[in-house]
């Protein structure tokens, strides 16, 4: 199949090499050193004690590559937004678009049915532009597991876990969803097919709502995070929050998964938070997507969230004065 992987980092590298080896025809889309790196020596992952090298076309113009078959947006949330119109010559008539993307999707309310069908959220899709530029339609919901990380231009470390789970937004096993978890299950990946996509986005974002924020305004690590007692009591108020919001949109996942998330994270000793890595490295904060989105959820359904709206507020803050997040005003000069 043709695929592209439209931000070949982490996780969109670790996908494209195994993807690539196992038969399939992978462009990337990457830039900068990574890129002529890339285009240089392959694409290297180190894995379980192995050295894997995939050669794939590469590029920072995917205009060239021609229409796809499925195409996987690993970027954070802010830059796919703005890499809408990037996206839009990847895609043909039947191209498929798999958001392999922490947060809530910008795609969360394609076919939920009920009073918010078919609304965009502002703080993930301001003015609807990948609603309106690639199309709901052609979205299918990936939650991602692996831990991997850039170690040099070009090569991907692996740290733990494989599994990817998708499903589509009506919870349908259509064709498609089928094939692509046909296909990762062919490239070592665990890609199990989910009827309720929504509830996975939401147990993964009960850990990344406080874990990230947190970690980025302390700079301690996840297994401090949730073994010093404040800071545990602080994850847990925010987590009970995104569980009521959670549960407004009519998504109801259990009160003990609550501490079996924080002994999971807990168990990942030393571990830096995605947030936290990108303040330490002056890349950008994704803030929006894992914490706003909450926020404005909140609102929209009448659940408060106080917990959430002060560290909110202070990791906006912590992003604007490291001039990693949008500033929200222009101070006027007298």
């Amino acid at each position: 199949m043709k695929i592209c992987v439209f931000g070949a980092g982490a996780i969109g590298g670790y996908l494209a090499v195994e993807l690539a080896l196992a038969g399939h025809d992978v462009c990337v889309v990457a830039r900068g050193a990574h890129l002529e790196a890339i285009r240089k020596n392959g694409l290297k992952l180190l894995i379980g004690g192995r050295e894997k090298v995939a050669r794939v076309a590469a590029s920072d113009d995917p205009s060239g590559f021609g229409q796809q078959e499925f195409v996987i947006c690993a970027l954070k949330s802010h830059q796919a937004h703005a890499s809408a119109a990037l996206i839009k010559p990847l895609l043909g008539p039947d191209t498929a678009l798999v958001t392999a993307m922490n947060g809530i999707p910008w795609w969360y309310f394609y076919k939920t049915g009920g009073p918010y069908d078919g609304h965009h959220l502002e703080s993930v899709d301001p003015g609807g532009r990948q609603w309106n530029l690639i199309g709901p339609e052609r979205a299918i919901g990936c939650v991602v597991d692996p831990a991997c990380e850039v170690i040099a231009p070009g090569v991907i470390r692996h740290h733990e876990f494989n599994r990817f789970i998708i499903g589509e937004p009506d919870g349908s096993h259509s064709q498609r969803v089928i094939t692509l978890s046909q296909a990762l299950t062919a490239a070592n990946f665990d890609a199990p097919i989910r009827d309720a996509i929504r509830w996975n986005v939401w147990l993964k974002l009960w850990g990344n709502v406080c874990f990230n924020p947190i970690s980025a305004l302390t700079h301690a690590t996840l297994d401090r995070i949730t073994s010093e007692p404040r800071l545990r009591a602080l994850c847990k108020s925010m987590m009970h929050e995104a569980k009521a919001v959670t549960e407004a949109l009519g998504i109801n996942i259990p009160e003990d998964m609550i501490d079996r998330r924080l002994a999971a994270a807990g168990s990942v000793v030393g571990h830096k938070m995605s947030m936290l890595q990108d303040l330490e490295r002056g890349r950008s904060m994704e803030i929006d997507a894992l914490v706003t989105a909450v926020q404005e959820l909140g609102r929209m359904t009448n659940v408060p969230t106080p917990t959430i709206d002060i560290i909110l507020a202070l990791v906006q803050e912590c992003g604007r004065q490291a001039g990693l997040y949008p500033p929200d005003f222009a101070p006027q000069r007298t």
